[in-house]
């Protein structure tokens, strides 16, 4: 079956910190090697705390998202990996069959990330030199084809950057109507992009005025096309059971953080040409001041990570609030993440799902503890239904 979409409920993903982690920002110090073993406790705890599906990333940073997916789909029951397709570094054809074939294998438990890249030096490293307009014409053309493959059609297109003759899948995917499609863009070739073609459009966790602001002017995009989408958020998250704790934790994260990684990292964003990186990096400026730009809402993580580098902060309540307001705008997907990820995934779920009505409910476990002779024993576990409040 294909994504769940509908009011039912809030789906809530984790992230696969292909590149890495750690407990600290901007140092080797607390580092943590994100090997196939780590790797795959991140997944296997997702999966039993029951997060609807992970994100993985892609660039020249990150192992490969396809391979990391088509490793640990096997390991789990139903959670579903968010992976990358990159216009103009596959081809449609060979991502659509690439998409069929892991959608095949993990009994429907793929959704498709659209990336356009927004680092041109990167760009140039893996062979794409398209400016910024050029790379959205492309991607435009892609996904008429890539989503026409995908259902099924014999595909003929002549574009200006895409040609096909002939172009057919033998083996569909299995979600119907279609494998759901992601996509973020803030610039304007980036709207209209996901007007025409995306199921979901994803924004990074600016403050909610102007979250509100970007999900009116997709609206109003998408209802020229004739169409309507659905809308996630990618966030950070830092839950602790107490505001006090959350903010300390706020603190450790930055401990090493010094002036030079800043500005260093700065350079890198600089030379980007995503809109969506230059509005997260005018959210703090390189500036450790002043850095809860919204209630709850930090932007340190931007001062040395691209993308994505707000996180929510604050007692499972505060936090709770604060995603009951993003999805009060029309957000009903939350791509989280927090530091290390593998800890960050079990408080999220433990202080944060009882206070969120999620369309991925699981049974969680209560227990009695009992003061035995060898330390205190888990004598009896009961299953009771996750709160929907």
């Amino acid at each position: 079956m294909s994504e769940d979409t509908s009011a039912s409920g809030l789906n809530v993903l984790w992230f696969l910190p292909t590149f890495g982690d750690a407990r600290y920002l901007g140092t080797a110090l607390g580092a943590r090697e994100a090997d196939y073993n780590y790797l795959r406790q991140v997944a296997l705890a997702a999966d039993a705390l029951g997060y609807y599906g992970v994100l993985l990333p892609t660039g020249r940073s990150c192992e490969d998202s396809w391979i990391v997916a088509a490793a640990l789909a096997p390991q789990t029951t139903t959670l579903k990996y968010l992976v990358a397709v990159r216009p103009g570094l596959q081809s449609p054809t060979v991502a659509a069959r690439m998409t069929a074939t892991l959608d095949r294998t993990s009994a429907g438990r793929v959704l498709i990330n659209v990336v356009t890249g927004g680092d041109p030096v990167e760009n140039r490293g893996e062979g794409l030199f398209h400016d910024h307009a050029e790379r959205y014409e492309l991607t435009s053309e892609f996904l008429r084809v890539y989503r026409a493959l995908l259902d099924g059609e014999t595909v003929n297109f002549k574009g200006r950057f895409v040609e096909i003759e002939d172009g057919r899948l033998q083996y569909l995917p299995v979600q119907k109507p279609s494998v759901p499609l992601y996509f973020g863009g803030s610039s304007d070739a980036g709207i209209r992009v996901a007007a025409q073609a995306i199921d979901k459009f994803l924004t990074w966790g600016e403050p909610p005025k102007e979250v509100a602001a970007k999900i009116s002017s997709v609206k109003a995009a998408a209802a020229k096309e004739g169409r309507r989408l659905s809308f996630g958020i990618r966030l950070h998250v830092i839950v602790r059971e107490t505001r006090e704790a959350a903010w300390k934790a706020v603190e450790s994260l930055i401990t090493h953080l010094d002036d030079d990684a800043i500005t260093a990292a700065q350079k890198i964003f600089a030379r980007m040409d995503s809109v969506g990186q230059k509005r997260m990096t005018a959210l703090h400026g390189g500036r450790r001041d002043n850095l809860e730009i919204s209630p709850d809402l930090w932007a340190g993580v931007g001062l040395v990570r691209g993308g994505a580098g707000t996180a929510l902060v604050g007692d499972p309540e505060t936090v709770a609030t604060r995603i009951k307001e993003y999805a009060a705008l029309g957000i009903d997907t939350f791509v989280l993440s927090g530091y290390p990820h593998l800890e960050e995934a079990f408080r999220f779920a433990e202080l944060v799902f009882p206070l969120l009505p999620l369309s991925h409910a699981k049974a969680r476990s209560t227990g009695t503890v009992n003061t035995g002779p060898f330390g205190e024993v888990l004598v009896r576990n009961d299953l009771r239904q996750a709160s929907q409040s």
